[in-house]
């Protein structure tokens, strides 16, 4: 049977989980404008448009088969190993079609110049592909500890190839030495933690009675790279490398709040739903909170950086890209928009309903495809942004609706209590922004020093703000907060005795 989960399993779990993701995105906030001062827009976007494909094969590769595995109640070792080996032979088959079509799927993402890279990137797939069932293995016992210890070497390993190599000269290939350095590091460590040796064993009929849930899956993710590596695709093809190059650094940048809590969250809650699906009253107390929370989290970092967007880009990535800095705040507020949805994705896939998984995801990349590149072609970069914001803001409606019919929970008070956080994020962020207009000119001189206290000013006032409206608009979530921590520490007390 898979691990029992309780309050202190899960919080455990979530704390490592964050840890790691925190750590790994921490080495991104560094490394990513040292980079960026050493590279140019232009090789930021051709790495940028080699990877989209990479993640793309790599994302639908697995058809869901690995996140099935969470969902069964044995840990058979018979659907362990077909699922690694179907894993392996689906990325080698992915693996040639990126190297033999290269040119041609560097051509339709108007990059010609990245099909060379795409034939070395290649081999990226079955790399991270063959680490899927490892990964799975490990969530489902809940070890989310030996993980996160793991990512943190493979990425720190990753980064420091990546800085050295750049200042040595290498140029455009030291992105690639860390994508491959991360990549090899981590499937070893996966292996090295789970103690998962594959052997040739080959079972259809188990492979089988998961193909209707991992199709789903398969579905949803295809649909969820589409959403969110279209906007660059769209930008490269109508605006060229350099608007891609300042989109996909910008992009990098903003996501680091938002990755570092999702994808913390997302590994953890997945299996806890999935032990949760005979119990309808936990379940949903457990979205509810979950979702509050992140929101609660998530939106005002999300908000607060479109405050400080003009110093921050300054300041973190130097006066070559100080231009880009309008496209850096909306790509923050379209974050912001959808964080109450930050639960919903591991909710549906624990709850088994990948069906309505993958409806959701196609009417959410039909949305952004289609307002970013109508924004691309009558307005430039900032206006497709503009029109992603708008697209993320219609999605943050229907997925609610979604969810919530799925859970046989009331829409309107839910939906209410889950975006509420995120109302107050923006009442907080356009405050901070109204303070700086009238008092940047009078902060301390020169420009690195203006732009670094702008940041301080912004960051000080913005937290006071928040944490006033949350005082005022979160009592019922604070305290029961609190009671979850007296709760968990009087768990971890009772274990000592």
């Amino acid at each position: 049977m898979p691990t029992t989960v309780n309050l202190r399993t899960v919080t455990n779990s979530v704390g490592w989980s964050v840890i790691s993701k925190t750590s790994t995105f921490g080495l991104k906030f560094v490394t990513v404008p040292i980079l960026a001062r050493i590279l140019t827009p232009q090789e930021f976007g051709v790495v940028a448009v080699a990877q989209t494909v990479v993640m793309f094969l790599t994302m639908i590769g697995s058809a869901g088969l690995s996140a099935s595995l969470v969902l069964e109640r044995e840990e058979d070792e018979e659907t362990v190993h077909s699922v690694f080996w179907v894993n392996l032979a689906v990325a080698l088959a992915m693996s040639a079609c990126i190297y033999i079509w290269a040119l041609p799927f560097a051509g339709w993402l108007g990059a010609e110049d990245a099909a060379s890279l795409l034939r070395v990137m290649a081999l990226l797939v079955p790399l991270q592909l063959s680490g899927d069932v490892a990964y799975s293995l490990l969530a489902r016992r809940m070890a989310f500890r030996k993980d996160a210890a793991w990512s943190v070497f493979s990425e720190s390993v990753g980064a420091v190839t990546a800085v050295g190599l750049a200042l040595a000269g290498v140029g455009v290939w030291s992105l690639v030495a860390q994508l491959f350095v991360s990549a090899v590091v981590r499937l070893g460590g996966l292996f090295h933690a789970t103690g998962y040796r594959p052997r040739f064993v080959l079972s259809l009929g188990k492979l089988g009675a998961l193909t209707r849930y991992s199709l789903g899956i398969m579905v949803s993710e295809l649909f969820n790279f589409i959403t969110f590596q279209s906007p660059l695709v769209v930008v490269s093809r109508h605006l060229g490398l350099a608007d891609a190059g300042a989109y996909a650094a910008a992009n990098r940048f903003s996501s680091i709040p938002n990755q570092v809590l999702l994808a913390g969250l997302m590994g953890v809650l997945f299996p806890v739903f999935s032990h949760m699906n005979g119990d309808a009253r936990r379940r949903t107390d457990a979205l509810m909170l979950s979702t509050q929370v992140t929101t609660v989290a998530l939106a005002p970092m999300m908000f607060g950086l479109w405050a400080v967007a003009e110093p921050g880009m300054f300041l973190i990535f130097g006066p070559q890209w100080v231009h880009a800095w309008p496209v850096l705040g909306l790509l923050a507020v379209s974050k912001g928009i959808m964080s109450p949805c930050s639960t919903y994705i591991p909710f549906l896939k624990g709850a088994g309903r990948s069906d309505v998984l993958w409806w959701v995801a196609m009417l959410r990349a039909a949305l952004v495809y289609g307002l970013v590149t109508y924004g691309a072609m009558t307005g430039g970069l900032f206006a497709a942004m503009v029109w992603l914001c708008l697209a993320n803001a219609v999605t943050l409606v229907f997925y609610s609706w979604a969810v919530f019919r799925t859970n046989g929970t009331a829409f309107f008070s839910s939906f209410y209590v889950t975006t509420r956080p995120m109302i107050a994020s923006v009442i907080m962020a356009v405050a901070v922004r109204f303070l700086l207009d009238h008092v940047k000119a009078g902060l301390p001189g020169g420009v690195w020093w203006n732009a670094l206290s702008q940041v301080a000013v912004g960051a000080a006032a913005g937290a006071a703000i928040y944490g006033l409206l949350l005082l005022l608009t979160e009592r019922d979530l604070l305290r029961k907060l609190l009671e979850l921590v007296r709760r968990r520490k009087a768990g971890a007390a009772g274990a000592n005795c």
